[in-house]
């Protein structure tokens, strides 16, 4: 009965870990690695963090070029790395922007790049800015209110930023939670 017990953790555990570390993340979506794709667009909501991956699925006409900042906005200069063949998985290894293109004639002047802000890997949701207490350089007298409309004193009716996006991370460890709990109920079942 011991036994039932560890192999059914143990099961589950293997089932949740890989989503909780990484996400990958076909770019662009169902339009993949194409021309008349808005990368920017895509990107907005997504959080990348270390661990997470691109893939690139391209036809024979594009390619995938990691570039520095300024090849990313020039479309050009010498590349980090250089991939071809259709399907490309590059691993987010650090923290910082990782800027891509592709190096045919035309597409990454028509938009056909993309630049990835990664981030720390964490195990939970990153929380929401709080902003500064005080400005600097602002006198304040204690105990006395700060002016109204002063910096760092909220207008009336002003609200909370709203909660950040839940990046596709969370939607992963959802899939992997289903199929552990279905593989513990059928190894339950099983024996």
């Amino acid at each position: 009965m011991a036994m039932n017990m560890v192999a059914t953790a143990l099961l589950l555990v293997l089932a949740i870990f890989p989503a909780a570390l990484a996400v990958k993340y076909t770019v662009g979506d169902a339009s993949q690695w194409d021309s008349g794709v808005d990368y920017t667009a895509w990107v907005k909501g997504k959080t990348f963090r270390v661990g997470d991956s691109l893939e690139f699925k391209y036809g024979p006409s594009h390619s995938v070029n990691e570039v520095n900042k300024a090849g990313y906005d020039n479309c050009g200069g010498t590349p980090i790395d250089t991939h071809t063949g259709g399907d490309t998985e590059i691993d987010l290894e650090k923290v910082g922007t990782q800027y891509f293109i592709c190096p045919t004639p035309g597409h990454c002047a028509g938009g056909m790049k993309l630049a990835v802000t990664v981030v720390a890997a964490s195990s939970g949701t990153p929380a929401a800015p709080t902003p500064p207490s005080t400005t600097p350089g602002t006198p304040s007298t204690p105990g006395s209110p700060p002016a109204a409309g002063s910096p760092g004193t909220p207008a009336s009716g002003s609200t909370s930023p709203p909660p950040p996006k839940a990046s596709g991370a969370s939607k992963g460890v959802v899939s992997y939670v289903l199929v552990g709990v279905s593989m513990v109920l059928g190894y339950g079942l099983w024996m």
